[in-house]
């Protein structure tokens, strides 16, 4: 009698381990079912995101690669020239998910012989602007900007980077422009958001201070109704904080 009391709890414990096993394996089901359909996703491309605006000028981040972004004006930026930089992946982002890549394609290689050539040094803040062939990009001009030397490179660049692209935009006089920094793309393993933010902050501050100038009689017009700054699908969400966050100081 001992021994069959013995058996049945021994039973009932097995029983119960099975059944805690099944409560574990179905609540991972439904933790990572609820993580999967909550936005964890990466983004489709030309997903966007209007984040704010500024006197006038919208800002907005989108998932789309500068050789397919339709606009005035697409910025791309670029370091000095090393032997296969961009296609050297890693460090470089692999060819499928990489802007620069895609533009230099499009463009029948002629980013790279511009660089190879020195055309083109990609010194800081070195710009070069470029009417692009029918049937190639779809942007209506390509503005290159110069980050210099990779191993000099520090996210604060990019303000200044952000200022440049901005004045460049009022110059050429378009009311829009996409702004891709491509770094991901040159293999720098630099913080998304940060970069995004000091992007924008410079584009605004060149905004301000054109605009200062036009109250006073000494500038003309400002067109730019709107930024829209590029980003990979990886790196939406990072671009989106970075952006918004700059916005809380304007």
């Amino acid at each position: 009698m001992l021994v069959e009391d013995n058996n049945k709890i021994v039973n009932r414990y097995i029983s119960m381990a099975i059944l805690f096993k099944v409560f574990v394996i179905a609540l991972i089901f439904v933790v990572t079912g609820i993580a999967y359909y909550s936005g964890e996703k990466e983004p489709a491309l030309n997903t966007k995101e209007t984040l704010g605006q500024f006197d006038g000028v919208e800002i907005e981040a989108v998932v789309q690669s500068p050789s397919l972004q339709k606009t005035p004006l697409q910025i791309i930026c670029l370091f000095e020239y090393e032997e296969g930089d961009i296609f050297n992946s890693p460090p470089a982002l692999p060819k499928e998910k990489n802007g620069l890549v895609h533009v230099d394609l499009a463009l029948n290689g002629l980013i790279t012989d511009l660089r190879k050539s020195n055309q083109f040094e990609g010194k800081w803040l070195e710009t070069l602007l470029i009417t692009p062939p029918k049937n190639t990009i779809a942007a209506e001009k390509l503005m290159l900007i110069g980050l210099g030397p990779r191993r000099d490179f520090k996210p604060e660049i990019m303000r200044m980077v952000g200022v440049v692209g901005m004045r460049e935009a009022l110059r050429i006089k378009v009311e829009s422009y996409s702004h891709a920094s491509d770094l991901k793309d040159a293999g720098i393993d630099s913080s998304t958001g940060e970069v995004a933010g000091l992007v924008i902050k410079g584009a605004l501050e060149a905004y301000k201070t054109q605009k200062n100038l036009f109250k006073q009689d000494a500038s003309e017009t400002l067109t730019v109704i709107k930024i829209a700054l590029l980003t990979g699908q990886a790196f939406f969400e990072a671009s989106r904080e970075g952006i918004k966050s700059a916005l809380l100081d304007y």
